[in-house]
């Protein structure tokens, strides 16, 4: 372990997949600790032009501006939100119920977005854990 980089920063940015630029967020944030936003950038925008809506890019900055990051998906809810074309979840779950529901076929969509970010191939864990998500945001599940 002699030769760890030791970590300058950890950040978490949110950014439209694919759309990555020098303008801020990422310009001035990667800017002020010293690294080549470029080197972040463009692999960046290669990774995630196949994704859909905002994700969530967590970066390490090392001493050396070296970096290394990985990129996970839209929040659930947030998916949840965009399938169900709603502004938010009901602050009173458990009494008050949105008024859409989330068919199946939404619900198995956003977990396989989901497995990737997680590590495994069980769909139907996933799904569990989405359902178990949209519950709380007083969103019913079709079936």
């Amino acid at each position: 372990m002699a030769d760890a980089k030791k970590i300058k920063a950890n950040l978490k940015m949110r950014i439209p997949a694919g759309k990555a630029s020098a303008a801020p967020p990422v310009g001035s944030t990667l800017g002020q600790h010293g690294v080549n936003m470029m080197d972040f950038i463009n692999p960046f925008n290669d990774a995630t032009r196949e994704m859909k809506g905002v994700v969530t890019a967590h970066i390490t900055i090392y001493d050396d501006r070296t970096m290394d990051w990985r990129v996970v998906s839209a929040a659930t809810d947030e998916q949840i939100r965009e399938k169900l074309g709603i502004q938010k979840g009901s602050g009173r779950p458990n009494s008050e119920k949105v008024t859409k529901k989330l068919s199946d076929k939404d619900l198995t969509e956003i977990a396989e977005n989901k497995a990737r970010d997680m590590n495994t191939d069980d769909i139907e864990a996933v799904k569990k854990m989405v359902a178990g998500t949209a519950r709380s945001m007083g969103v019913e599940i079709e079936g």
